[in-house]
C-alpha cells in the first residue's frame, strides 16, 4: 500500500503586515467581476502571506534586512494576482516597496508624487537597446551625487507588456534609464522567457540592489527567489520541501546577517 509523502512541519510563520503588493493585490481582486483562477484551475487553500498552499509556505522563512535603496513596480494587470509573480518577493525583503497597477489611460496620483519626492533618485529599469544614448545609465552609486536615495522603477509584466508600458508613460520619459549589463543567465523556473537573457523581477531587483551596494540584501533576495521556486515546484509535483537544503540553509545564513 503506497502513501502521500507527508511535507515535513514548517517553522512558525511570523505574521507580517501586508505590503504594497499584497494590498495591491486585494485592490485587483475587489474589481474582478468573476474570481481569478490561476494557470491549472483551482488548487484549493493558499498561505495569503505567500501564496504557496499551507504546506509549503515560506513566510517563516522570510528575510527581514534593511536597504537605503526603494523599489517601485508598474504592474501589468493581473500580474498581482499571479502566485508564481515574484515582485511579491521584493516587497517581502525590501521594505520601502511600492506598487502600482499601470494603466495607459491613468496615473495614480501617488505614483507620480512618488516620483516627485525629494528623497528619491529614480531609475527606469529597461535594456538600454531600446533607448535613446543620451537617458542610458549603468552604474548607480552608494550615495547619489545628490543625496538622495535610489528608486528603482520596475516593469513587472510579460515582456511585450513592458515593452508597452515604456512606450506608453510619458510620466517616466524624463527619468534616467538603467541599463543592466548582467553576466549570468536567468535561473528562473516558473515562467521563462523566450530569451535567456530576460530576467524575472525579483532577479532585476536583486541585481539593482547589487548596483546600489546592498550586497547583502540582494544576496538575500537571490536566496529567497531559489527558495520559493523550490516550494512552489515541490507543491505543484505534490512533494514535500527539502527544507535541510542548499538554498535554505543560504537563506537561513543571509537572513541572521552572515554570508
Amino acid at each position: 500500500m503506497t502513501t502521500t509523502p507527508v511535507p515535513p512541519p514548517q517553522p512558525q510563520a511570523v505574521p507580517h503586515p501586508p505590503h504594497a503588493v499584497s494590498r495591491l493585490r486585494t485592490e485587483r481582486l475587489a474589481r474582478s467581476a468573476k474570481p481569478f483562477l490561476a494557470r491549472g484551475g483551482p488548487k484549493g487553500e493558499r498561505c495569503a502571506g505567500c501564496r504557496l498552499v499551507p504546506s509549503h509556505c515560506i513566510c517563516a522563512l522570510r528575510p527581514v534586512l534593511p536597504t537605503r535603496a526603494g523599489m517601485c513596480l508598474l504592474m501589468a494587470d493581473i500580474e498581482p494576482l499571479k502566485p508564481s509573480n515574484t515582485g511579491w518577493l521584493i516587497a517581502d525583503v525590501v521594505a520601502d516597496t511600492y506598487a502600482y497597477g499601470w494603466a495607459r489611460t491613468e496615473v495614480h496620483p501617488d505614483l507620480l508624487a512618488l516620483l516627485a519626492d525629494p528623497q528619491w533618485q529614480p531609475y527606469v529599469v529597461f535594456p538600454g537597446e531600446f533607448v535613446e544614448p543620451g537617458r542610458v545609465v549603468t552604474q548607480v552609486g552608494r550615495t547619489e551625487p545628490t543625496g538622495k536615495r535610489p528608486l528603482f522603477i520596475l516593469l513587472d509584466a510579460t515582456w511585450p507588456e513592458a515593452r508597452k508600458m515604456f512606450r506608453k508613460s510619458p510620466y517616466l520619459d524624463r527619468l534616467p534609464v538603467l541599463s543592466l549589463q548582467p553576466e549570468q543567465l536567468s535561473r528562473y523556473h516558473l515562467r521563462r522567457s523566450t530569451r535567456t537573457d530576460h530576467f524575472c523581477t525579483s532577479e532585476v531587483g536583486a541585481l539593482c540592489l547589487e548596483l546600489a551596494g546592498e550586497l547583502q540584501a540582494a544576496q538575500a533576495l537571490e536566496a529567497y527567489l531559489d527558495v520559493f521556486t523550490h516550494h512552489y515546484l515541490q507543491a505543484k509535483h505534490q512533494l514535500p520541501p527539502d527544507v535541510n537544503g542548499a538554498a535554505h540553509a543560504r537563506l537561513r545564513l543571509l537572513a541572521q546577517g552572515r554570508t
